[in-house]
């Protein structure tokens, strides 16, 4: 019984350590992080700043292209499905959310009609984020959908399972490419009129960068299922298509070089004259907080819309607040939006500049989740955007740095406790 009760013990001990190790590897933020402001080398507008941005994050910026803004789910999703179903040789879809509401099942129906002409389709989703019906992966395989779940649980994959895939890509025929920030829900359908219609951007993309975009998905692709997608159904010769210079960035767990903390942290140090952040989740950590305070005393104009009161994730808004007061009291603008979630991810630089996609400003994205955002650099395409932000101005209320410090203590309160676990949110 002494010995029975000891390899018990032992037993307990072992499964104990192993599962803290599991922790301990899912939960930590590995090697990803910046821990120093970048010191500034590039102005955003000077000719060094494209070529230094190519040559670290990766591919060089290709000229050619012709980018559509898609605002919320009224132009969106028509766009998307338009697209599928002309499609003629191949679709490749890669996102975290998909539920299988009425939005979902046009998107299934159209996978699988295309599959039925034909056409090969490629669906990704996340194993958590998915929250597809098995019913409807059953139907679309059934009409030759190749559909595959992102990095669900296995034993030998387990200390790498708070990794996911946090895309929203969309390629058709290796011509037609869609990124931005938006999930096939519900929540993103109509155009922001209430708080059960999200505000979201997305957009189509044409030109030689759907190459990029197609890469960024291929990766994924051949992570999960072990499958190289190398034809020219995939990836067809591209021509010119406009006039934007632009590159897609993916960033992964896998190398310094490839964390979106990067890229954002360059496009903040380069500013000259101005900033503007649509951040569906905002939670900087103190390298972005000095970055961004440092961009304020330098005086450019910081200015950054989150969303307010209508928050999906309410924990997210308190860990956002807990950290605002150094970014008021150096002068940077934190405005909330008013009539329904704000889910944009964009961020427009001297009006020139502006990186936009997946990618949340919070160490998630930084540093565990695999992100896709589309740089352009264009002040045409620049202007456009800043003229979307403005006009969610209007619909958002100023964060006064004498307000912040005046909520009640319970909201305090909340805002730390949330802040502990800020990396994880």
């Amino acid at each position: 019984m002494r010995m029975m009760r000891a390899g018990l013990v032992y037993a307990s001990i072992v499964l104990a350590t192993g599962f803290a190790i599991l922790c301990v590897l899912n939960l930590s933020l590995g090697n990803k992080q910046i821990d120093k402001p970048l010191t500034p080398h590039h102005s955003v507008t000077q000719p060094s700043f494209p070529r230094m941005v190519g040559a670290v994050l990766t591919p060089e910026l290709v000229n050619g292209n012709r980018i559509q803004t898609l605002l919320n789910g009224d132009q969106i999703f028509p766009a998307m499905l338009g697209a599928l179903r002309d499609a003629k040789t191949s679709i490749t879809f890669e996102t975290y959310i998909y539920w299988s509401s009425s939005i979902g099942a046009e998107f299934e129906a159209a996978f699988a009609d295309a599959a039925r002409r034909g056409v090969q389709v490629k669906v990704l989703v996340d194993w958590i984020g998915g929250e597809l019906a098995e019913s409807a992966v059953e139907r679309m395989q059934g009409d030759g959908v190749e559909v595959r779940l992102y990095n669900p649980p296995r034993w030998n994959t387990l200390g790498r399972f708070n990794n996911r895939t946090h895309r929203k890509l969309m390629v058709v025929d290796g011509r037609i490419g869609f990124i931005g920030g938006v999930g096939i829900a519900d929540n993103w359908r109509g155009h922001a009129q209430d708080p059960q219609h999200w505000r979201g951007t997305h957009f189509q993309v044409e030109g030689p960068v759907v190459s990029q975009l197609q890469s960024a998905f291929i990766d994924n692709w051949l992570q999960t299922t072990g499958e190289a997608l190398d034809s020219s159904a995939f990836l067809p010769p591209l021509e010119a298509a406009g006039a934007s210079r632009a590159h897609v960035f993916s960033s992964s767990p896998r190398g310094v070089s490839k964390s979106m903390q990067l890229l954002y942290l360059m496009s903040i140090t380069a500013a000259a004259h101005s900033i503007d952040l649509s951040a569906a989740y905002f939670i900087p950590d103190e390298v972005a907080i000095k970055s961004l305070v440092a961009a304020a005393k330098r005086g450019v104009r910081v200015r950054i819309i989150v969303p307010g009161r209508f928050m999906d994730k309410e924990v997210v808004r308190h860990a956002s607040r807990a950290v605002w007061g150094p970014l008021l009291e150096a002068g940077v603008q934190i405005f909330e939006y008013q009539p329904t979630m704000f889910h944009c991810k964009v961020i427009v630089v001297d009006g020139t500049w502006v990186s936009l996609g997946s990618s949340n400003f919070d160490a998630r994205s930084f540093s565990i989740n695999d992100e896709a955002n589309l740089n352009v650099y264009d002040p045409s395409f620049a202007a456009e955007q800043g003229a979307i932000f403005e006009h969610d101005l209007t619909h958002s209320r100023a964060v006064t740095l004498d307000g912040w410090r005046e909520r009640p203590w319970t909201e305090r309160a909340l805002d730390s406790a949330a802040a502990l676990v800020a990396s994880q949110l």
